[in-house]
């Protein structure tokens, strides 16, 4: 969700910044540490003696709840979730199920039939039950989907769940990993239902690419 249909960076990192400097934290170092991940996850990770990361990481998602300034679709988003069918897409995000539902209305985004977030798992990403699950819930295997991504770890919980990846350039988090592939947003690029009900993504006014049927969580 964040920095793959919508852009939070400047939200998320207000209220991360300042949580990391009363922590007396460097925020431009901890910063780029901190995207794609569960609140809970990142404040565990800092072993920051004399901290409840679960008290930590309510306070931060309230504060990123009551924060939604500046949060937007990435181009083309919209109409690319609104051509697609209902059933065949999710929201797999490790923000908390209020939040995100926040961010997208924030956003205008339509909020999805099946929708996993960080409160669904008990471990975020890299590791990829959170794509599993999001699979599952769609009835289909993580193997026959598209995952839309924009971070590392989204990137290896997707790999690590069998599922394609392709990273969505949009927030700039300039990503060096082998083998990806990428897209700047959805302004050029359509989903396609063929008769026999198979979903695939075709680029606007060139040839279908791609074989396989991807639901697209």
């Amino acid at each position: 969700m964040d920095g793959t249909l919508l852009t939070s960076i400047a939200a998320a990192e207000r209220v991360w910044g300042a949580w990391a400097h009363r922590q007396g934290l460097d925020p431009v170092a901890f910063l780029p540490t901190m995207h794609g991940q569960r609140a809970i996850d990142t404040i565990r990770r800092l072993e920051l003696p004399g901290l409840d990361p679960e008290i930590e990481a309510a306070n931060i998602t309230k504060a990123e709840i009551e924060d939604v300034e500046g949060v937007v679709a990435i181009a083309g988003a919209a109409e690319f979730l609104a051509a697609l069918p209902d059933d065949r897409w999710a929201i797999v995000t490790s923000a908390s199920k209020q939040l995100a539902q926040r961010r997208l209305e924030a956003a205008g985004l339509a909020i999805p039939r099946v929708i996993v977030t960080g409160e669904d798992v008990a471990i975020g990403k890299p590791d990829p039950q959170c794509f599993l699950l999001g699979a599952k819930r769609l009835g289909f295997r993580a193997a026959n989907c598209l995952v839309f991504e924009d971070v590392e770890a989204g990137v290896k919980a997707g790999r690590a769940a069998g599922a394609d990846v392709m990273v969505v350039t949009a927030a700039g988090h300039g990503l060096d990993l082998p083998d990806i592939q990428t897209m700047d947003n959805y302004t050029n690029i359509v989903p396609v239902v063929s008769a026999e009900g198979l979903l695939s993504i075709k680029p606007m006014c060139q040839p279908q690419f791609g074989t396989s049927a991807r639901p697209v969580p």
